[in-house]
Parts: C-alpha cells; sequence; structure tokens
C-alpha cells in the first residue's frame, strides 16, 4: 500500500510544491525591504506595487487558467510559469529601476505566479486519473508550503542581509530552475477528461452558482483577517504591548509550523466529517483566535492563540481549495484560481482596511474589525452546500 501511494511522480509534485513555496517565501518577505533600500522608493510606491502587482496576478492567472481548463498541456504551463519566475529573479536581482520593476517584472510575475494554482490542479487531475487519495494528496502538497514558509523568511533576510539581495534573488532564480528540471522530467501530463453534457453546462456559469460566491466571498474575508494580522501584528506587539521585536518571528514561525499537522490531520478526517463541516470549524478556530487577540495582549497567551490560528489557516488552505474545485466539476484550473484569487484580493482589501484602521483608530481596533469580518465568514460558509 506504501510503495503504491509513495511513487516517483507523487514525491516529484510534493518536492516541486516544497521548491516552489521555498522560492516564493525568499522574495516575499523581504519585498518591501528591497524597494525601500535598493529602488529607494516612497513608501506610496511599494505600497503601489504591491496593488498593482495583485491586480495583474488576478487578471493574468484566470486568463491562463481558463485557456489550461480548455485546451492545452498544464505541464507546458507549468513549466513555462517556472521559467518566468526565473526571469523575473534575474530581472530584480540585477535591476533597479522601479518603472522597469512595476512593468515588466509585474507582468513576469504574475505569469510565475500562475504556476501554484495549475500544480495543484495538474495534481488533482493525476489524483482523479490515477485513483489516489484526492483530499491527503492536496494536503500532504499544503503541507510543503507550510514548511516552505517555516524556511524561506528566516534565510530569505539572512541571504538579503548579509550577502545582499542579488545573492538573494539569484538563490531563488536557482530553486526556480531546479524545480523547472524536475517538473520537465518527471511530472506527468494528465490528458484532458471528456465532460458529460450536463456537467458542461457548469462551465459558463460557474460565477453564477450562489454556492461559488458565498464561498468566495467568506474565503476573501478569511484571508483579508489574515493579511491583516500579518501586517499589523509586528507593528501591534512593539508599539502597543511593548513586548520585544522578536516575538513577530516568533508567532509566525510557531503558527506556521502548527499548520502542518492541522492540513494533514484534516486531509485525514474530511471524509467522516464532510468538507463544508470542517471549514466551518476552521473558521470558527479563527472566530477564536482573533476574539483572543482582542482580549489578551500578553505573551504567553499570544503564543497559545497561535494553535488557533494555525487551525483555521491550516484547514482553510488545504481544504478551501478542493472544496472550490468540488463546486466547480470538469473546472480544476479555474477552481484552484478562483481561490487563490479570493487570497489575493484579500490581500489588496487588507492593506487598504489595515492602513485606514490603524492611522484613524490605532492598532487594537484593527483585531476588533478583524473579528466581526471572521464571524461574517463563518455565517457565510455555513450557508454553502456540502458536496
Amino acid at each position: 500500500m506504501l510503495k503504491r501511494r509513495i511513487n516517483p511522480i507523487f514525491t516529484a509534485f510534493l518536492a516541486v510544491a516544497f521548491l516552489c513555496g521555498v522560492a516564493g517565501a525568499l522574495q516575499a518577505p523581504t519585498l518591501s525591504l528591497f524597494l525601500t533600500t535598493e529602488v529607494k522608493v516612497r513608501p506610496l510606491w511599494v505600497g503601489l506595487f504591491y496593488t498593482i502587482n495583485a491586480v495583474a496576478g488576478i487578471a493574468v492567472s484566470f486568463m491562463l487558467a481558463k485557456r489550461s481548463d480548455n485546451q492545452g498541456n498544464r505541464k507546458s504551463l507549468i513549466l513555462l510559469c517556472c521559467m518566468m519566475a526565473v526571469a523575473n529573479c534575474l530581472l530584480f536581482a540585477f535591476n533597479r529601476h522601479y518603472l522597469t520593476l512595476i512593468t515588466l517584472g509585474v507582468m513576469l510575475a504574475a505569469i510565475a505566479n500562475t504556476a501554484m494554482p495549475q500544480l495543484f490542479a495538474l495534481a488533482r487531475e493525476y489524483a482523479d486519473n490515477s485513483a489516489r487519495e484526492v483530499v491527503m494528496f492536496s494536503s500532504m502538497m499544503r503541507a510543503q508550503l507550510s514548511l516552505a514558509w517555516v524556511i524561506g523568511p528566516p534565510l530569505s533576510f539572512m541571504l538579503a542581509l548579509n550577502y545582499g539581495f542579488t545573492v538573494m534573488f539569484c538563490f531563488a532564480a536557482g530553486i526556480f530552475l531546479i524545480s523547472a528540471v524536475v517538473i520537465w522530467l518527471v511530472l506527468p501530463s494528465v490528458p484532458r477528461a471528456e465532460q458529460p453534457v450536463d456537467q458542461m453546462v457548469v462551465h459558463p456559469n460557474a460565477w453564477k452558482d450562489k454556492d461559488v460566491r458565498l464561498l468566495f466571498v467568506a474565503s476573501l474575508l478569511m484571508w483579508t483577517c489574515n493579511t491583516m494580522y500579518i501586517i499589523d501584528m509586528p507593528l501591534y506587539i512593539i508599539a502597543d504591548l511593548g513586548l520585544p521585536d522578536r516575538l513577530a518571528g516568533l508567532l509566525m514561525g510557531t503558527a506556521a509550523g502548527l499548520e502542518i499537522p492541522a492540513m494533514l490531520l484534516a486531509g485525514y478526517y474530511v471524509k467522516r466529517f464532510g468538507k463544508r463541516n470542517m471549514m466551518v470549524f476552521a473558521v470558527a478556530a479563527g472566530v477564536l483566535f482573533y476574539a483572543g487577540l482582542v482580549m489578551f495582549q500578553f505573551k504567553t497567551a499570544l503564543l497559545l492563540l497561535q494553535l488557533f490560528n494555525a487551525i483555521f489557516i491550516g484547514i482553510v488552505a488545504g481544504i478551501g481549495m478542493l472544496y472550490f474545485q468540488d463546486l466547480m466539476p470538469g473546472r480544476p484550473g479555474s477552481a484552484t484560481t478562483l481561490f487563490t484569487n479570493s487570497i489575493s484580493t484579500g490581500v489588496i482589501v487588507a492593506g487598504i482596511l489595515q492602513g485606514v484602521i490603524a492611522e484613524n483608530f490605532g492598532h487594537y481596533a484593527v483585531y476588533w474589525v478583524a473579528t466581526g469580518l471572521v464571524i461574517v465568514a463563518l455565517i457565510l460558509t455555513a450557508r454553502v452546500r456540502d458536496v
């Protein structure tokens, strides 16, 4: 049984998810520092870069997802995205011109970022075709991303601060190149499955499905809360709570580490409890987490609350994507991209909300708003039909 489940293709999917995750986690944490210290732009232009990058990513990933679901080889698209990631890393390594980075760089990044949802879509198709356990397979891949984010950020700061951004971006380019080689040599090309006529009706009308809309809005709110927390938490614990700045890294690392068993357990128990019940359980943990941030402001409590944060993000990140795929049969690429775009949209909304709330009402108010938003997300999630 173990031999059947652990094979070179299965291992390659996990390896590519981990490597691409590490390469992404090398770039994201230090991007604002790079723009400020190397490109030497004002904070307003740093924020504009993030916004344009997110908007471009949504538009490009939707176009590529639609094409991949209707025609073409998904493996070839993932390989193309990885090569664009290599080009993007090299551009950032050797260019310090803001206009070039916000145009050519954003375009390359938008194509490159499509690799991950397409990788998960290909994994879903491979699992379906080979009669493998879809949920556990996907959960193990999501766990690789969490592991990557335990390793990537500290490695990113170590490389950037000790050896410079050129070395850091070249290191990320090398990892993407290794990923491309593994994709080319090992990952399968899964033939497009013909969909029955009654399922093909779903294709143009997926967004008109009330359950898809409810889940998208709920997911957007969940990721808005998560991003508001990531942006605001270091400032909150230092400026308002007077706690040491290293605590921010400890909290993020603790949550990322706990997400891995949360994802794997979710994949194991989802057949018993169902996707909707698991999602409702996860968002309820999110309510406890954000309400706890409102109620408790000392180090031990903040550390203990990371358990609820890990349950929240770990389950939503793993099961949420599969929930979209099951609500949109025959369109794994579009469904996966819809999920990832709910994250990207949440990032845009969170950046605006956090800035406005913190500036006008203080950091503490951010967590009251986040608690309210996650409660709305809980209500919406409970109204989505089970599949």
